[in-house]
């Protein structure tokens, strides 16, 4: 379903961190998302085409030059208000690198989005004995969904990837909080595979970097904890020199891959 957003107001919550928040008249998209997970797509249009409204690139594939296409990023939707009519998403911005990051770098009250979704598939199981959250920036945002759904008596082991100690976001919840810093050399495989593993059943949510998550991250937990399939919610999020549709390739081909096995 698409919905259309307009900024509100916006505030920098690291020097890489900023949280966009939008309204819209109709948020009935969101009224039945339960998931912590809950993606949006974002569409971008490109300068100086005129598209057809509603404006869904789906529909609009074979039927413009592909260079015309809008530009098309996903991101998670924080705190949806349908009564309210608003929410907020958070972007990762590395200058004028990308195209939502500069987007939202420069986003003023007003400024007009259009979003495609929402979509998910995770939200923490209350029956499991602890909750292991891991990733990086890109996964703060359902990260911090996920704890603000769970109860304070609750165990969980949150690990986060990010560039340095300045640039860590203020993440609340039950249990332990753990901020990695790439200028410390810090790794995220290394420090997921270090923590004391919990006794009992245990769901993991694990998001970020593709090689770190799937290569790195994923082995471990599905083959060497033996974690079976529906305990985990792992995939990545971005992959580093990767645009989001180098990203896309990326994945469909470790998908046909994996399924040729």
């Amino acid at each position: 379903m698409t919905t259309r957003l307009t900024v509100s107001h916006a505030e920098q919550i690291t020097p890489s961190l900023r949280r966009v928040w939008f309204e819209s008249d109709d948020l009935s998209a969101f009224a039945e998302s339960e998931d912590t997970d809950r993606y949006v797509k974002l569409v971008f249009p490109k300068p100086g085409v005129v598209y057809p409204e509603p404006l869904n690139p789906r529909e609009l594939r074979g039927k413009i030059p592909p260079e015309d296409m809008p530009a098309v990023r996903t991101y998670t939707a924080l705190f949806p208000d349908v009564d309210a009519g608003t929410l907020a998403i958070d972007f990762v911005v590395h200058g004028d690198e990308g195209v939502a990051g500069p987007w939202a770098a420069a986003a003023q009250p007003g400024d007009r989005l259009v979003v495609n979704g929402p979509g998910g598939g995770y939200r923490p199981d209350p029956a499991a004995d602890w909750h292991l959250l891991a990733g990086d920036e890109a996964a703060v945002p359902a990260i911090t969904a996920a704890l603000d759904a769970l109860s304070g008596d609750v165990v969980t082991r949150v690990v986060v990837l990010v560039e340095s100690p300045d640039h860590e976001p203020p993440i609340k919840g039950p249990g332990e909080i753990r901020f990695l810093h790439r200028s410390a050399g810090d790794d995220l495989v290394d420090a997921v595979r270090s923590l004391d593993w919990l006794p009992g059943r245990v769901q993991a949510f694990v998001h970020g970097e593709a090689d770190a998550v799937m290569h790195g991250i994923r082995p471990y937990l599905l083959q060497e904890r033996g974690l079976d399939r529906a305990q985990v919610s792992i995939s990545g999020y971005w992959r580093r020199g990767a645009t989001e549709e180098g990203f896309r390739t990326w994945k469909s081909e470790l998908a046909r891959a994996e399924g040729a096995r």
